[in-house]
Parts: C-alpha cells; structure tokens; sequence
C-alpha cells in the first residue's frame, strides 16, 4: 500500500534541498570554489536529496507489491520498467545514486569542480523526477 502522505512530506523536503541546490548552482564556479562550504552544502543537499528519492523509490515499488531493489541504482531502473518514471529519466536519475554513495562513502576524493557542474543539472532533473511521482501518487489515489 502506498502512503501518500509519506511521499508528500518526502518530497516537500526534496524541493527545500532542491532550492538549496539552486541557490548554490547560480554561484559563479571562481565564487563557489573559493569557499569550500559550498562545496560541503552543496555535497550535503544532493545527498539528502537523492536520498529521499531513494527512499519514494523504495517505498513505491514494496508498496506495489514487488520486491525490494537490491541498490539504490536499480531503484530508479525498476521505476522506469514499472512506467512511473520514463527510461530514460529513469536512467539518468540512476546515476545519482551514484554520485549519493560518492558523497556518503567519499570515494576517492571528490572534485568539486565536478560537484559544482552537477547542481544545474539536479536542478533540472529532480522537479521532472518529483512530476512523475506526484502525477503517479494522484492516478493511483483515483483509481
């Protein structure tokens, strides 16, 4: 059974972190990088993000009845496959579990370069990834 209102509050929180990372991502990267803060903000809103949507992942597909992802990328591949997501949104948002577990488990070092070309692209990606969800939780409660 799905709980909507453990989505919503999930992606309330996502769309506070998604503001966060907007804020970071209009920095100009000489600006950004001279302050390695932002790079510790920006590192730690992606995590908590990506992580929520992890969790709405998670608890969509248990919630359908399937069984539970064996990783977090799969998670967003199961999406695709069930048509919450589309593949290719589905694809795309897979590798930000990635980029989440480099954060958590600092995988080599992490350049922040590379994490500041990252925030436009969350900032695109995650209120299409929030669309489909909430577009999903409304067909389900209908019907």
């Amino acid at each position: 059974m799905i709980d909507r209102s453990l989505i919503t509050r999930k992606m309330s929180l996502i769309l506070e972190d998604v503001a966060e990372i907007t804020r970071l991502s209009k920095l100009p990267r000489e600006q950004y990088l001279k302050d390695s803060i932002n790079e510790t903000l920006a590192e730690r809103y992606l995590e908590r993000a990506i992580g929520r949507m992890i969790d709405i992942n998670f608890h969509l597909i248990t919630g359908l009845d399937h069984a539970p992802p064996k990783d977090y990328h799969e998670s967003f591949v199961i999406l695709g496959t069930l048509g919450i997501l589309t593949a290719d949104l589905a694809r795309e948002m897979a590798r930000a579990a990635g980029l989440r577990n480099r954060i958590v488990h600092e995988y080599d070092d992490i350049d922040p370069e590379r994490v500041h070309e990252a925030l436009p692209i969350a900032v695109r990606q995650i209120p299409v990834y929030l669309d489909h969800i909430q577009r999903f939780v409304e067909k389900e409660s209908q019907g």
